[in-house]
């Protein structure tokens, strides 16, 4: 057993349980923790922070609502400095692409005075199978708003394994690395892949931008939600990521995988399987 303790921010998030898990299985001893564990941690409670970071010599960090909203590079640069006095020595970052204020953010933890790796990802494949989008799929039609710009979407397992390898291996550390999956591909081609792999019959279903944020008012939901989903897609989704990034290969040593992999192992997975069928 590895006698440092990692912390990681966002345990029951996407990436930050995965991360855990990793770490774990490596033998690396681990903090998880979010608003609802002991301790617990809460981005908007700095009271929290101590004693989440007592006793950490890393960190995997991931922000809650995003790095884009208002105010999130202030909350970071208060966050450094409770890490700094809590003896904490290096910072691994979760980022986004094309985000100004995400690059705020980042600036803080780079110029912090510790070790530091940002790892500035791509939208998450995953965000077919295991977010809002997955509703839609299982039901055969995801309506989003209309949006023709290819993304290189990233597998978050490798996302993970970049993490993982930031946060254990020295020879990686000051390093920023932007991570995509290895292919450009519109919505609709997504779904297109998803459809076939199920061989299921799934439409994507695009409408104005005003009218989704407006179906998502008439749902209740939350105001931050609303903002995020308006700023990826009146603003992040404008082209300036329509490029493919070298993280995965850079990290780790292997090419990043490639959608494909990705919907060929969830749709065996069954869930992307008719709503009907799983209420059978």
């Amino acid at each position: 057993m590895n006698e440092q303790t990692i912390l990681i921010i966002g345990k029951y998030g996407k990436t930050g349980a995965r991360v855990e898990a990793s770490l774990q299985r490596q033998g690396y001893n681990t903090r998880g923790v979010s608003r609802s564990t002991q301790p617990a941690f809460d981005w908007l409670d700095e009271n929290t922070w101590a004693s989440a970071l007592a006793g950490v010599t890393s960190a995997y960090v991931t922000f809650q609502p995003d790095l884009a909203v208002p105010g999130a590079d202030e909350i970071m640069r208060n966050f450094v400095t409770a890490a700094k006095r809590a003896g904490v020595a290096h910072l691994v970052l979760l980022s986004g692409r094309g985000e100004p204020g995400a690059q705020r953010a980042e600036a803080v933890i780079q110029n912090s005075g510790l070790t530091w790796n940002v790892v500035r990802a791509s939208w998450f494949a995953q965000n077919f199978s295991e977010n809002f989008m997955l509703e839609g799929i299982q039901n055969g039609a995801l309506v989003l708003p209309e949006c023709n710009t290819p993304e290189p979407f990233i597998d978050i397992d490798d996302l993970a394994n970049v993490a993982v390898a930031a946060l254990t291996q020295p020879e990686l550390q000051n390093t920023l690395f932007e991570v995509t999956g290895p292919r450009l591909l519109t919505f609709a081609e997504c779904i297109n892949e998803i459809s076939n792999a199920t061989g299921r019959n799934i439409q994507y279903l695009p409408v104005p931008l005003d009218t989704y944020i407006a179906g998502m008012q008439e749902m209740g939901l939350p105001e931050e939600y609303q903002w995020l989903l308006n700023e990826l897609f009146s603003e992040v989704f404008d082209g300036r990521n329509q490029y493919i990034a070298d993280g995965v290969e850079k990290a780790l040593g292997r090419p990043a995988t490639d959608f494909s992999d990705y919907v060929k192992k969830t749709a065996a997975s069954g869930v992307w399987n008719s709503a009907d069928s799983k209420s059978a």
